[in-house]
């Protein structure tokens, strides 16, 4: 099946172009938009994880290594179409004109995270896993039948492609020829579980053959491949030809969520071999000078304010007061249940030192 789903790149690891059919679709402005894309991302990224351990936000889900999948396939969209991103994809959700300040709300617990700018369709991120691939095959659904041509990217890891919501996604998708694309960032961990040990299938590509779309396989580091592979499987949907299943072979440099070690699961010498190797943000900086389009001071700057960016967004989230916690049970329903209304009681009640069982005396 490997040979039957090869790995499509565009640019090798030391930032050379693979193929002369290539050549004239990677150019200099292209280059520069998706370094300038990614460095933005990992900013973000590497602030989130502070934040983080300095106790200004919760718990936090970083993306570091898999930037060139994440900006590669959000520039390929299209303004009205749809984004349904899991909770490591806020990279492609930045991407695409989510605002950073309500990114790091939702980070901090806050209902206004969820909430993308005006005119952007971007479903809040999917914590369940898999949950999010129906949902983006029924929006896909709803713009066929709308006749526009609007389609709908969905991201997910490869532990999702063991939900059955993956399956029923996909078969819903294929039936109803959906104008959606399923993204899958395999970065060969579902949390601790490496992909060897939850699946036999040796792609997951080949799992699109079971609900006859194609299925595709790209270097998820190669922000060329993704960009140009996402567009074909876009323009397919665009024509009435239904979805399509990409896998982006990539790897997440740390862990799972800041909440994990995942020096307790992986050899994390693999890791640091791999980001001065395959590094997607490197390979397009090696791209630059192999070809002249690289100017240290044009670097220095974009750098300069993408930091000053995320600082901004940072003080505008740490601007709001904290997140109330009666949020989580007064907005669920219209009317609170009978449940609902005991929980809340119990929970407030357990902050101020009341253990549950002597609530239930009471």
């Amino acid at each position: 099946m490997e040979k039957q789903f090869p790995i499509t790149k565009w640019v090798d690891e030391n930032g050379n172009i693979t193929g002369e059919d290539y050549k004239e679709m990677v150019t200099e402005e292209l280059a520069r938009t998706f370094y300038q894309h990614m460095i933005r991302i990992r900013t973000f990224d590497k602030k989130g994880i502070s934040l983080q351990r300095q106790g200004r936000i919760g718990t936090y889900a970083p993306y570091e290594g898999q930037e060139a999948s994440q900006v590669g396939s959000a520039l390929a969209l299209e303004t009205e179409d749809w984004l349904f991103p899991s909770y490591r994809d806020h990279g492609a959700a930045m991407t695409f004109g989510h605002s950073l300040k309500n990114i790091l709300l939702f980070w901090n617990g806050r209902n206004e995270g969820c909430i993308p700018p005006e005119g952007k369709n971007i479903f809040p991120p999917g914590i369940p896993i898999a949950t999010q691939l129906p949902h983006a095959v029924g929006a896909a659904f709803a713009e066929k039948r709308k006749g526009t041509k609007n389609t709908a990217i969905v991201y997910f890891g490869d532990g999702a492609t063991s939900e059955g919501d993956f399956h029923e996604g996909l078969n819903l998708a294929s039936v109803f020829e959906a104008p959606v694309v399923f993204f899958n960032q395999n970065n060969r961990y579902a949390i601790s579980v490496p992909m060897e040990k939850q699946m036999k299938t040796k792609t997951i590509a080949q799992k699109a053959l079971a609900y006859d779309i194609p299925g595709v396989r790209i270097d998820g580091n190669d922000v060329f491949a993704v960009y140009f592979e996402t567009l074909k499987a876009m323009d397919r949907a665009r024509a009435g030809e239904g979805p399509t299943l990409i896998e982006a072979v990539t790897w997440r440099y740390g862990a799972h969520t800041t909440a994990d070690d995942p020096t307790k699961y992986r050899d994390q010498m693999e890791s640091e071999r791999k980001r001065n190797e395959t590094d997607p943000v490197l390979r397009v900086e090696r791209l630059l000078k192999n070809n002249g389009w690289f100017d240290e001071a044009w670097a220095e700057r974009m750098q300069k304010q993408a930091a000053e960016e995320v600082d901004a967004a940072v003080a505008e989230m740490e601007s709001f007061p904290p997140a109330d916690p009666a949020d989580i049970f007064d907005h669920v329903f219209a009317e609170p249940t009978w449940q609902l209304q005991q929980q809340k009681q119990e929970y407030f009640q357990a902050k101020k030192g009341v253990p549950v069982w002597n609530q239930q005396q009471q």
